[in-house]
């Protein structure tokens, strides 16, 4: 018998995911160009105030070897143009708020009648962001931007090993008007300038008829790449939610065109096996103590890895989840830790 929920869920069976690839002889010197423009010991920000110029360690840890490839593939592998969107994204990121203004605290407001949420993991490992548009803003407003950007990098701190990409379900049911035009270009912005290669899938079910004209309209300011991942009235059926009626009609037992497993998806809307119910009071202080722990881990790991621009995200997190670490901080403020491999 199934059970109301109201927390975040984590996978079942975390999906194994290789380690990286081993770049070739070619993408492996394109990656130490870049690799040693943001080492070299006198790097600092370009055009930025000399006091705050030099790199933070909340940046140190963002530019990890699976983030400077990111923006190298996004680029097709020019180095200089990398270099420049990392700068333009650690500038955005300071702009925004990401490390101090956009804090759990800060944002609650406007999370708590349930806009945007996450909950499970997909078939590949991918944790799933929820939005529903019936909730938000007709203008555009900072907070709902700032609330899905919010979720964005909590879903990154839940991310396993290998796994660098989210998805994004959408669910139109009972809504009558759209997000303004302004707030979803916005958002398409930031999603393609400052976070490349992070955007798995896109599922847009219920889109009602009478929004095909605001998509067209919005289509001409999506990247090929962008719009290759958005799939709008995917099918949702017993056995799973799937990226288009042929992938439904081919499935078998041995199938991996399932996008979710039934266990994986919330019953309203998605027709899914999870009988979960958006409770804020529940929902966020679990959700924010759950990503806090996880950042926490992998920060002391990475910290004792070098703590320097450039390690692998593939180790640290693997590390974090193989350890048992008690992490505290000391009266200066600094992240200390006791760790034993768990027997």
């Amino acid at each position: 018998m199934s059970i109301h929920v109201s927390l975040p869920l984590l996978p079942t069976h975390p999906q194994e995911t290789a380690p990286p690839s081993v770049l070739s002889g070619k993408n492996q010197t394109l990656y130490d160009c870049v690799l040693e423009y943001f080492t070299a010991v006198d790097y600092t920000l370009p055009n930025v105030d000399q006091e705050k110029a030099a790199l933070t360690v909340d940046e140190k840890f963002w530019l990890s070897y699976e983030c400077l490839l990111r923006y190298l593939r996004a680029t097709n592998w020019n180095t200089d143009v990398a270099i420049k969107r990392l700068e333009d994204t650690l500038k955005w990121r300071r702009e925004f708020g990401i490390y101090d203004k956009i804090t759990a605290e800060y944002i609650e407001p406007e999370a708590k009648d349930g806009k945007a949420f996450i909950f499970g993991y997909d078939t590949h490992g991918r944790p799933a962001i929820h939005l529903s548009p019936s909730k938000l803003s007709a203008e555009e407003s900072p907070r709902t931007i700032q609330l899905i950007i919010w979720m964005a990098e909590r879903a990154f701190d839940l991310m396993g090993p290998g796994v660098e990409t989210l998805a994004l379900l959408v669910d139109y049911a009972d809504n009558t008007r759209n997000p303004s035009f302004g707030l979803c270009r916005t958002m398409l912005n930031i999603i393609q300038t400052h976070y490349p290669e992070r955007l798995g899938l896109a599922l847009i079910a219920h889109l009602p008829w009478f929004l095909n004209a605001f998509i067209t309209l919005l289509t001409p300011f999506m990247d090929p790449h962008t719009r290759q991942k958005l799939v709008f009235n995917p099918v949702i059926d017993e056995n799973g939610l799937f990226r288009t009626a042929a992938d439904a009609e081919a499935w078998n037992a041995h199938s991996t065109s399932r996008v979710f497993e039934p266990g994986q998806l919330i019953q309203q809307s998605w027709n899914g096996s999870q009988r979960f119910t958006y409770s804020h009071c529940v929902y966020w202080e679990a959700l924010v103590k759950l990503c806090e722990e996880r950042r926490s881990r992998m920060f002391v790991v990475w910290h004792r890895m070098g703590g320097k621009v450039g390690i692998k995200e593939w180790d640290f997190k693997v590390a974090a989840r193989d350890e048992t670490i008690d992490v505290h901080v000391d009266e200066d403020g600094a992240l200390m830790e006791n760790s034993q491999l768990q027997s």
